[in-house]
């Protein structure tokens, strides 16, 4: 299938409240074209590098990219004009320097806490309790350039379905959880990403509201 018929075929199947990110990481402009033709909007990638080079040169109308990768401090200040949402903000050293950079033009970033709920030690991500920790000292209230606006994960690498069941699970009731106490009033915290290309039915099961795509979409990756 193209990669128009698959980005068609995805969003039929899905229910109208999850929304699709495109994970277009090491594949090519022209992909991403394609897509874009087929009514795909948003795009995600993970190399502040090769996301510069496609920004420059896909200047295509309505077209949103969302930064999915671990996002280092110093690389903040290159995307923080046009990104329309950094999924993987894993840090509050992190966070202070999206809003510093924000602030310097004058943009509130939208931003999604990452969690880490994966079984492997290389996945980034705040642990639940200090997520909870850092959500309850108030200290992102002073973060005026940022727009928290929910949270994401990566499960486990697994092929035992309870076990990224479970992850997904817990990743919803954390999200209710902040959603009550901390962000009741603010319609913007309201997305759960988390679910890929392998598991994103059981991710929908589990309360996600947007699955990041990439091979399902644009095939084996070129590197």
């Amino acid at each position: 299938m193209s990669v128009a018929q698959e980005i068609i075929k995805i969003k039929k199947e899905l229910p109208k409240h999850v929304e699709l990110v495109a994970v277009s990481k090491y594949h090519p402009a022209e992909l991403i074209r394609e897509a874009y033709a087929a009514g795909q909007r948003i795009f995600g990638e993970s190399q502040v590098q090769e996301l510069q080079r496609k920004h420059e040169e896909l200047q295509m109308e309505g077209l949103q990219w969302h930064f999915i990768g671990h996002l280092q401090t110093n690389k903040v200040k290159y995307i923080a004009p046009y990104i329309s949402l950094i999924h993987s903000v894993d840090s509050v050293k992190l966070l202070a320097e999206i809003n510093k950079q924000g602030q310097k033009i004058g943009r509130k970033i939208r931003c999604l806490l990452q969690l880490h709920v994966a079984q492997e030690e290389n996945k980034y991500g705040f642990t639940e309790e200090e997520c909870r920790s850092y959500l309850a000292s108030g200290e992102w209230k002073q973060l005026t350039y940022v727009e928290l606006c929910g949270v994401m994960c990566i499960a486990t690498n697994t092929d035992d379905e309870e076990v990224v069941r479970r992850e997904f699970h817990r990743m919803s009731v954390f999200f209710k959880d902040a959603k009550q106490k901390y962000f009741a009033g603010q319609e913007s915290f309201s997305i759960c990403s988390w679910g890929m290309s392998d598991d994103y039915p059981l991710a929908i099961q589990e309360g996600s509201n947007m699955i990041r795509v990439g091979s399902k979409i644009f095939g084996a990756r070129v590197y």
